[in-house]
């Protein structure tokens, strides 16, 4: 199905990540006007037009925003600004992130809690707070993921580097939660909250990563990144008016 978005004023927090970058170029494929946010507005921009191609155009604007800062956040959804979407992609983190769960250390364990799920608190409570300001539709898409739902598969992760950090699952698992929990409070169809949860994206990961992510999955292994818009344009659009409170999983079988 193509989702329409035409006539779509949508913030995408996050532009400057991999994801954000994706879902910004398939909004506006659709038609969508878009706000793209990120902390550094110029690496942002650099990213958005080497790797997507997005030159200057009337329906899209580039912002720097901290979402971290809860004057930043406070101050643009108290704007006059016109949202009937939402996409919070960002992933903040501090230089602790990523360590075994062994050398993990409470203050460091913390304070990723506090820059995630913090900052997604508050761009949930500010989208309320919007929604209840200007009684207009509103849907909010958070990203979750996969390891929100099940326990990490360490034996996809043998013989690298790499690692399923513990404050990502205790985050994401959080995240899907407090959509719910939003939805449940503002209780008003026209205010939806929603998560899209992907499998593993490919980002360049090591061949034998790649092999034994794959082997758990149903073929296709690591998704490319335009593989995971699909689900974020669905809840955004009027395709999914009544679809509040849930979460989309697109991860080709890795956690069944």
């Amino acid at each position: 199905m193509s989702y329409n978005l035409e006539h779509k004023f949508i913030l995408v927090l996050g532009g400057g990540g991999l994801l954000g970058g994706a879902i910004i170029s398939a909004a506006l494929k659709k038609g969508a006007s878009v706000i793209a946010a990120d902390i550094d507005v110029d690496k942002m921009a650099e990213r958005l037009e080497k790797q997507w191609s997005l030159k200057e155009s009337a329906k899209l604007s580039l912002m720097s925003l901290d979402v971290t800062n809860e004057k930043q956040v406070k101050e643009l959804f108290s704007s006059d600004i016109k949202l009937d979407g939402i996409v919070n992609a960002t992933y903040p983190r501090n230089s602790e992130y990523g360590k075994n769960v062994l050398d993990v250390t409470l203050s460091g364990f913390n304070d990723n809690l506090s820059l995630h799920l913090g900052s997604s608190f508050l761009v949930m409570q500010q989208s309320a707070i919007y929604f209840q300001k200007h009684k207009s539709p509103l849907s909010v898409v958070n990203i979750s993921s996969i390891y929100g739902l099940i326990a990490p598969k360490f034996e996809v992760y043998a013989n690298t580097s790499m690692t399923m950090p513990v404050e990502y699952a205790a985050i994401k698992s959080a995240i899907l939660h407090l959509s719910k929990y939003f939805v449940s409070y503002i209780k008003d169809s026209r205010f939806r909250s929603n998560c899209v949860s992907p499998g593993g994206i490919f980002d360049k990961q090591p061949d034998n990563f790649l092999n034994a992510y794959k082997a758990q999955t149903c073929g296709a292994g690591m998704l490319d990144v335009e593989q995971i818009t699909g689900g974020v344009l669905f809840l955004i659009s009027d395709d999914a008016k009544y679809v509040t409170g849930q979460n989309i999983v697109v991860d080709d079988g890795f956690s069944l």
